[in-house]
């Protein structure tokens, strides 16, 4: 694999994730496309019993429609004291259709409500599909605990919620950039850009 990648669909039609992945790629040489860019908002099922399965699903599916590399992400928050599955997959429409993050946050609120442990953990898996079948992919995790009222409007999603005591404030209260230093996506990005210098696909100098 060294065929060099300049530009990329990524696979998601929220604004808060083309804005975050845009920031995380800067200085990679790798321009992300968004589909609105292109006119088009292509929907995919995420049928998937985990984060990986969903991300090669979109990822897969915008291969297929736009004939370039595709980015996809899947990524949610599992709170410790619900077991490995809640919210889970379903984080995006825990609360039910349409996706909601502010009723999701207060679902995820009530859920939690009078139980002592709050441990939760972010969890991002990237999957990256070439038109030729080419597919890597990378997951990112970061831990924190969950508070009982939404804190800052940074961010999206349930960042107003997810407290980091190394920053003393939720990712929703936090500058961009320390969140990007120290969250999921982040982390799964770095994973993701480090195979990819190493397979000699990136033309910047990090």
């Amino acid at each position: 694999m060294s065929a060099r990648l300049d530009r990329a669909i990524l696979a998601t039609t929220n604004p808060g994730k083309l804005r975050d992945f845009r920031a995380l790629f800067e200085g990679s040489g790798v321009e992300l496309v968004a589909p609105a860019d292109l006119g088009v908002a292509l929907d995919v099922e995420e049928t998937g019993a985990t984060f990986v399965e969903n991300a090669l699903l979109k990822a897969r599916a915008h291969v297929t429609a736009f004939k370039m590399p595709a980015l996809a992400d899947d990524s949610g928050i599992v709170a410790h004291a619900l077991g490995p599955n809640e919210p889970g997959v379903r984080s995006a429409r825990y609360a039910g259709e349409p996706s909601n993050d502010h009723a999701n946050n207060l679902k995820l609120i009530a859920r939690l409500q009078g139980v002592a442990d709050r441990r939760a953990s972010f969890i991002c898996a990237l999957a990256l599909v070439w038109p030729d079948g080419r597919e890597l992919v990378a997951e990112g995790r970061c831990d924190g605990r969950i508070v009982d009222e939404e804190r800052g409007t940074n961010g999206f999603g349930y960042d107003s919620i997810f407290f980091r005591d190394d920053l003393g404030v939720t990712f929703g209260e936090a500058a961009p950039a320390e969140k990007h230093a120290r969250s999921h996506r982040g982390a799964a990005v770095r994973a993701l850009l480090s195979q990819l210098r190493h397979r000699g696909c990136l033309t910047d100098s990090r």
